[in-house]
């Protein structure tokens, strides 16, 4: 299977597992349609491609990472809908579609994400693998996206609005904001898959560098970006007074950054065999559009 037939099979596999796990969610009001909404919403689903990708690399099946994909994917859907909210970044739009509060309201949309992120948790112990294992892939989820991780990286990112940054401290905010929980994907699947400590943090070093290179690239598309093609506002950085990759070092700069941090990414699954597809998923987004 090419490239390209793979990363949409495995997109395809995890759309239909989230949407199983949608359709037995309880209808409240509007609480599975809200939670539904932005969940099945169209994502690119990069982060929990990666945690199947990882399990193939290291010799586990995809069924035993599918939980923990998909779980990831619920925390990561709940984070979006709260950045969105009007005591957040404010935006109206995500993905190409009003956000989650446009639609259901503040209240809905807050409860939403707190459902989302609950159930991502009831969804991780749903896997077929040993307690242990269970216990660490709850074990890290819970860092990456909690206040060592995901959320404490909201916070500096809040507290640095209208401030001039330094490159160390973008890098931090970013480390935690977005970085964190690209390598909990690469984690969670080196778990899935009984993985040695060696190849875990291999995987999670590839993740590190293609998370940076990830979010630098998210700069250069709040910049440079076609709105439409992007399906959230370009400029909102700007218009928030965030300081940013682009603030501090400029275009072209932040292009080689991202060349270079894909580049590290990749050396870091070069003793492995198996690992074209991953190395391809951080080239392709290097470059993309959206």
């Amino acid at each position: 299977m090419d490239w390209n037939a793979q990363f949409a099979a495995w997109q395809n596999t995890v759309e239909a597992a989230l949407q199983q796990y949608a359709d037995r969610w309880p209808a409240y009001g509007d609480l599975q349609a809200a939670m539904a909404y932005s969940l099945l919403s169209g994502g690119k689903r990069i982060r929990p491609v990666i945690t199947l990708a990882v399990c193939r690399l290291f010799g586990g099946e995809e069924e035993q990472a599918l939980p923990l994909a998909c779980g990831l994917e619920m925390v990561h859907t709940y984070s979006l809908i709260h950045d969105d909210l009007p005591c957040m970044d404010d935006d109206d739009f995500r993905r190409g579609r009003p956000t989650n509060h446009i639609v259901y309201g503040e209240a809905m949309a807050t409860l939403a994400g707190d459902a989302l992120l609950t159930a991502a948790f009831e969804t991780l112990t749903a896997a077929s693998l040993p307690a242990p294992d269970l216990v660490r892939a709850v074990r890290c989820l819970s860092r990456a996206a909690g206040p060592a991780g995901m959320v404490g990286g909201q916070v500096l990112d809040l507290l640095g609005e209208g401030k001039t940054l330094s490159e160390e401290a973008i890098t931090d905010v970013q480390r935690l904001k977005t970085g964190c929980m690209i390598q909990a994907a690469a984690r969670l699947g080196a778990i899935a898959a009984g993985s040695t400590p060696e190849q875990e943090e291999a995987a999670a070093d590839y993740a590190r560098h293609l998370g940076l290179a990830f979010q630098i690239r998210d700069d250069l598309l709040d910049v440079l970006g076609d709105e439409a093609t992007f399906g959230k506002p370009i400029g909102s950085d700007a218009a928030n007074e965030k300081s940013t990759f682009i603030t501090l070092l400029g275009v072209d700069a932040c292009q080689r950054k991202v060349e270079e941090l894909t580049e590290r990414a990749v050396a870091c699954l070069a003793p492995y065999a198996g690992r074209d597809f991953l190395c391809t998923l951080a080239r392709n987004l290097a470059v993309r559009k959206k």
